[in-house]
């Protein structure tokens, strides 16, 4: 009887086995027989792509702050280190290019006759103050902020980390209190030109003449032709842009998340360079490019056969106002020079 027992026991133990290992066998196929620490599932990329950003956990309360890695970043760094820096120096050096060979070929705009020795008053004291303030401030924020861009390619190799590193903190300082008299200056500019440089008829005759500097003929136009209420408007627009953007940057995550901080920046930087490149063109049309027009807001006046050859319906509304002999009465601190 022992023995059968045992017999009995000893079958039943072989059938427990063979249940085991029936159940046991496709646990054990599902499972690898190596790890591989550098396959594919623990790739960085594919935590990115699964996930989206990288986060960790902080004690500070902006929980932005935890954010260690995303994919935006990535895209921003290759704006920042590659893009700009090209958009910047084909739009502004091209410009200084195409200028340079216009200049070569075009030359000066002369003032035809010659100088009549007669002034007339084109800005007063105020618009010219507030023509240069803006100005000075657009030059200084441009040179400050460009240096972000171009500073560690241009400039670092030659006054070495110290002394670019004190310059760069002083740009920095200098960029962002200097927007504020720069951001007053573009307001008071819209409110205290607009009504000149509404578009109308004549600036589509304008531009179809060239201008009076690609073609020959000088088309009438009034206090502001085409070309400066382009220059207007984009100083407006452009200037408003560069403005808010900039100031999201100086005050981060004030309604904007990392994705809107980087678009600032993206976009700060593209019309930052863009309008440094329109006023290149802008300061060459009010130097060399052309005779007489530096004297508009350099001393408020501009002479009379100017006025004519680049503003004659102006001239007859101010002409209409205080009558040619008040004009007879203004006389140029330049002598006339007539030409043969």
């Amino acid at each position: 009887m022992a023995m059968v027992y045992a017999r009995i026991r000893l079958v039943a133990a072989a059938i427990a086995l063979l249940v085991l290992a029936a159940v046991a066998t496709p646990v054990a196929a599902q499972q690898p027989n190596s790890v591989n620490p550098n396959a594919d599932a623990v790739k960085e990329q594919q935590l990115l792509e699964q996930f989206k950003r990288i986060q960790g956990l902080g004690t500070i309360p902006d929980t932005k702050s935890y954010t260690i890695e995303q994919p935006e970043g990535r895209q921003w760094r290759q704006y920042h280190e590659v893009s700009l820096p090209w958009i910047g120096t084909i739009a502004m050096l091209g410009m200084i290019v195409l200028l340079l060979i216009f200049f070569l070929v075009r030359g000066m705009v002369r003032i035809k006759g010659g100088r009549s020795g007669v002034n007339i008053v084109r800005f007063t004291a105020f618009e010219r103050f507030v023509h240069w303030m803006t100005a000075t401030c657009f030059v200084l924020m441009a040179l400050t902020g460009l240096n972000i861009t171009f500073g560690k390619v241009a400039l670092l190799p030659l006054i070495g980390p110290g002394a670019f590193s004190k310059w760069s903190l002083a740009a920095k300082y200098a960029h962002n209190f200097l927007s504020f008299p720069f951001t007053l200056g573009v307001i008071v500019i819209f409110c205290m030109w607009l009504a000149g440089n509404i578009p109308n008829g004549r600036d589509l005759a304008w531009f179809k003449q060239g201008g009076g500097i690609v073609g020959g003929d000088d088309p009438p136009a009034y206090r502001f032709n085409g070309g400066q209420k382009v220059v207007y408007w984009l100083v407006v627009l452009a200037g408003t842009i560069v403005a808010v953007s900039g100031y999201l940057l100086m005050f981060p995550f004030y309604g904007t998340t990392i994705a809107g901080m980087q678009l600032a920046q993206m976009v700060h930087g593209t019309v930052a360079v863009l309008f440094v490149a329109a006023m290149i063109a802008h300061a060459y049309i009010g130097t060399i490019g052309m005779e007489g027009a530096f004297e508009a807001m350099g001393e408020g006046t501009v002479d009379l056969n100017w006025a004519k050859q680049h503003h004659r319906l102006w001239l007859e509304e101010e002409q209409g106002r205080v009558g040619p002999a008040e004009l007879e009465r203004q006389p140029s601190p330049r002598p006339a020079t007539p030409r043969a």
